[in-house]
């Protein structure tokens, strides 16, 4: 029998506009899961029904588009992190085989003269889809916004103040990747490995997922168990990136997750997820907090910014 694990469904206008009471409460909570499993969903994460629904239909037209016209938007200098990546190109770290998708970034657009600016590529405009452009955009700004309600619930649970970090990610460089795991016409001939996101742990602070359109996103228990993770159609699934567990020293857990195969008759269907890679500034110092450091739990982990951690992972999943 599969154990049952705390991913726990929180409203996050609880947070955001509820009492003295129901702000404690939520950030107890999210932190106890974070500490515990990792995972949680959210409610009332403030992107409407409408606009969650224009994304996916945006997302589906851009990769509905020929590969040759795909490929324009392809990159390769910029590592994955603007415009489109194709098939075959970013596997799990210390997997052999390509995870089974191809996907496009967006990230940062800095409209208040902060010099960050130069730090980031421009974001890449499709002209075949002018609607996918301000989709994307609109989406970001708003997953944005959820997040840095997100991080200073955070904040509080750590004992850090509320707006610990509001400087480190205000121009953050924060991506919002639109996936597509492509159907295959043959899925008997797939290598015994191949699966359309392999176990790994996300780079970033905090993950926000709008909802996938078809199941298959699982967590690894303590236990080794591997747990589906289920969401309400209009909430997002939020978990711990490994910049945060660093940042926290193990205290709050960057839980190992992967997308799996459908059945067979499945994998001839595509599958489509937007998750939302929340990451501060690159000059941000990741050094363990001397708050979760103590002689149960001795300091984990080198000093590093983010900036240099990135570039390692992004080596690590084959981009760089």
């Amino acid at each position: 029998m599969l154990t049952t694990i705390n991913i726990p469904r929180l409203n996050l206008n609880d947070y955001v506009n509820g009492s003295s009471d129901q702000k404690k409460q939520f950030s107890d909570n999210i932190g106890k899961a974070f500490n515990e499993t990792g995972f949680v969903t959210v409610s009332n994460h403030g992107l409407s029904k409408q606009l969650m629904g224009e994304l996916y239909e945006e997302v589906k037209k851009f990769f509905s588009l020929p590969d040759e016209v795909k490929l324009k938007y392809q990159i390769l200098e910029l590592a994955g992190q603007r415009g489109y990546t194709s098939k075959g190109k970013e596997k799990a770290k210390d997997a052999k085989t390509p995870d089974l998708k191809e996907f496009w970034q967006s990230g940062q657009t800095v409209s208040d003269g902060d010099p960050v600016k130069a730090d980031y590529p421009d974001n890449i405009i499709v002209d075949e889809l002018p609607e996918f452009n301000e989709v994307t955009l609109q989406v970001y700004k708003s997953l944005e916004t959820a997040g840095k309600h997100l991080l200073h619930a955070i904040s509080v649970y750590l004992g850090l103040p509320e707006n610990y970090f509001d400087d480190k990610v205000h121009n953050g460089n924060s991506i919002l990747r639109g996936i597509h795991y492509f159907p295959l016409d043959d899925p008997d001939s797939l290598p015994a490995d191949a699966v359309r996101a392999g176990a790994h742990e996300d780079i970033n602070l905090i993950t926000l997922l709008i909802g996938a359109s078809a199941d298959g996103l699982e967590v690894l228990t303590r236990s080794g168990e591997w747990y589906p993770v289920k969401a309400d159609a209009e909430d997002i699934v939020v978990n711990v990136g490994d910049m945060l567990q660093r940042l926290t020293n193990n205290k709050l857990k960057s839980t190992t997750h992967r997308v799996v195969n459908p059945p067979t008759e499945l994998m001839r269907t595509s599958r489509f997820s937007v998750p939302f890679f929340l990451h501060p500034k690159l000059n941000m110092d990741l050094t363990c907090l001397e708050s979760c450091i103590d002689e149960a739990n001795p300091k984990a982990y080198s000093d590093i910014t983010a900036g240099e951690y990135l570039d390692e992972r992004l080596r690590e999943i084959g981009l760089k």
